[in-house]
């Protein structure tokens, strides 16, 4: 190789290093969403074993709970999906500008593209993740008479 094309090699792996820090936080969210996603199923199936051992009456108490359950998994799933998604989206962009630059065809409109749609891709996956945790927040309260007083805060 000579030196113009070792320089050009190293010019295209500085760019391509930007979206591997991207893929890293992208890692780092899916790392704590499967983690969410699997304390969920946990909860899950301990309340579907407890419910077969429960009488017909008891069950339709614990009924409501799984079915919220059921719910955060399928949103959770969905936002851990948009985030793989998004994260083959960048892989993709990072072997096209290496690819692009190596064969001098310009492509800055498919890597544009790219771009975007590893964005909106991650915007729905975080914003699904949002939700899940806000079903698990709505679901979960403290009962009032278990506290101790306190001045009133606004909620």
């Amino acid at each position: 190789m000579d030196e113009s094309t070792v320089s050009d090699v190293a010019h295209v792996i500085q760019l391509a290093v930007a979206p591997v820090f991207l893929l890293a936080g992208i890692g780092s969210i899916l790392n704590v969403m499967t983690a969410r996603l699997g304390r969920v199923i946990d909860r899950a199936r301990r309340l579907e074993a407890h419910l077969m051992e429960l009488p017909e009456a008891e069950r339709a108490k614990h009924i409501p709970e799984l079915e919220i359950l059921d719910r955060r998994m399928a949103t959770a799933h969905w936002a851990i999906g948009c985030c793989v998604a998004s994260a083959l989206f960048v892989c993709l962009l990072v072997a096209i500008l290496f690819l692009a630059d190596m064969t001098e065809r310009g492509s800055a409109r498919v890597v544009a593209g790219l771009f975007t749609i590893a964005m909106g891709l991650i915007v729905v996956g975080l914003s699904l993740f949002l939700y899940e945790i806000n079903i698990a927040t709505r679901s979960v309260r403290v009962s009032r008479h278990l506290l101790p007083e306190r001045k009133r805060r606004l909620h």
